[in-house]
């Protein structure tokens, strides 16, 4: 694990800051699995983050509460989709982090209100 990761090891949740087309940040408190010098995070094709990450790659993470308050340093990233075994990959990741939400619930509300599940793997910049 790199440096740049590191201080998300101990903490499940993280604060991903995603940017708008004119630029304005939104925060958005979600789960994250680190594996090696990238991690992996899951949503669903009509979130609104979805849709600013398409647009605007460039994002920020900071380790947090599950309510979304920071509890460290904010480091730049850039997001990537991810796409058949790369995806299935980040979705056991993140089953292993967290097994009854991730493994469990999330999957099963996306498959339920027919959303179709989104993975992708975050790098520092």
């Amino acid at each position: 694990m790199t440096a740049t990761f590191e201080q998300f090891a101990r903490r499940r949740t993280a604060l991903l800051t995603t940017y708008k087309r004119d630029g304005t940040p939104v925060d958005t408190p979600l789960t994250i699995a680190v594996e090696g010098d990238h991690a992996f995070i899951r949503t669903y094709d009509r979130a609104w983050k979805a849709k600013r990450m398409r647009n605007n790659p460039e994002v920020r993470i900071a380790p947090s509460t599950v309510r979304g308050k920071p509890r460290g340093q904010a480091i730049p990233a850039r997001s990537r989709l991810l796409e058949g075994e790369e995806a299935a990959h980040a979705a056991r990741a993140l089953a292993r982090r967290q097994p009854i939400l991730q493994g469990v619930v999330v999957p099963l509300t996306h498959r339920v209100m027919r959303y179709t599940t989104l993975h992708y793997a975050l790098t520092p910049e």
